[in-house]
């Protein structure tokens, strides 16, 4: 059994690193971000104990409870004045904290980092807007050629552990699955970047064959931005009993449901395709300007398609040459995400 720990202030690294102490993580944003840092924390409660309150954009709270090595969470408050700002700094320094990693390294995570009342602060490798200036120690060394899980496992290490397997505890509300028959698809077909989004006349061949192959039950996803999209993909589909528009209205638990119970998953460079990724369900991603080695589907079973063109990944919003949608995009036919669509679920039964 571990000493008590006192809560007297002392900042040697040998009282964390020895003890059970009280660790505070700030990681704002974004799903797939969030995603990415529960590894890390695993790996610290599986070998340590240690559990974790969290600094997290309110919007993003209820995906965060649902992270089973966090005991709190502390929502930023989505309108930043001076009564939200007094509530948050109160509620962030109700606490003395013994450790503190910021796993956004940006000026803001910084700055909430340095305001919690905490012995240590510890910042990642990939710090930016001078928020190292902040940090008492950083995390690991600059790689670029690692996923982002990967990368955050720069936290345990620098604390001395590592793992050989990367685990991602979600509790799965228990909340009613979708009432459809199976298999149950969902297709994403939108992202915050214009240069990520896969055309959506594109998507509806590819549904068209899942349904007629698989007899699948397809669910369209994304926010309020993308209801006009998939709700045109919807209608040019004409399987009003095979097509459900999702987009706009479903909440971060109900996703995390969606996604749990999903048997596959085709998605553009999004927030629900970590989350579905976690969860253990293949994915089929589409990968124009970001680089599938950092941040593409992690795990096995997945496939990944790009456009065979030399600028990508740019890692451009806006597309260089002003192509709307980007080639990187255009460029991935919809024959072959059905070929990977059916081979990531051969042998699952739904073939």
């Amino acid at each position: 059994m571990n000493p008590p720990v006192s809560h007297q202030a002392d900042d040697s690294p040998g009282k964390v690193r020895g003890a059970v102490p009280r660790v505070l993580v700030v990681k704002l944003s974004s799903l797939g971000d969030l995603v990415h840092a529960l590894p890390a924390l695993d790996t610290l409660h599986r070998r340590l104990g240690w559990t974790f309150d969290w600094v997290v954009k309110e919007q993003y709270a209820d995906l965060v409870s649902l992270f089973e090595p966090v005991d709190r969470v502390i929502p930023f408050p989505r309108r930043w004045n001076r009564r939200s700002a007094r509530e948050f700094l109160v509620e962030l320094r109700r606490r003395y904290y013994h450790l503190v990693m910021d796993m956004q390294g940006l000026l803001r995570s910084a700055l909430i980092a340095r305001a919690a009342r905490a012995a240590l602060t510890i910042g990642p490798s990939f710090h930016r807007e001078g928020s190292f200036l902040f940090y008492r120690e950083i995390a690991g060394k600059r790689n670029k050629n690692r996923h982002a899980v990967e990368e955050l496992q720069d936290f345990p290490r620098h604390l001395g552990i590592a793992s050989p397997e990367y685990r991602f505890p979600i509790r799965v509300p228990e909340l009613p699955p979708p009432a459809a028959p199976r298999p149950h698809v969902i297709l994403v077909p939108g992202s915050r970047w214009p240069t990520k989004s896969w055309p959506w006349e594109k998507f509806v061949p590819v549904a068209a064959h899942l349904i007629d192959a698989l007899r699948a039950t397809i669910f369209l996803v994304g926010d309020d931005r993308d209801r006009q999209t998939c709700e045109t993909i919807a209608r040019e589909l004409k399987r009003p009993g095979n097509v459900f528009n999702r987009a706009g209205e479903t909440s971060l638990q109900e996703l995390v449901v969606l996604c749990a119970t999903a048997d596959l998953m085709i998605t553009v460079d999004s927030g629900p395709m970590h989350l579905a990724a976690a969860l253990g369900r293949p994915v089929v991603a589409l990968f124009g300007p970001t680089d599938a080695v950092r941040t593409g589907p992690f795990g096995e079973g997945h496939r990944v398609l790009t456009a065979p063109v030399t600028c990508r990944p740019c890692f451009r919003r806006k597309c260089r040459y002003g192509s709307v949608p980007a080639p990187c995009m255009t460029g991935i036919h919809p024959d072959d995400v059905v070929r990977a669509a059916m081979d990531v679920t051969r042998g699952s039964g739904l073939d």
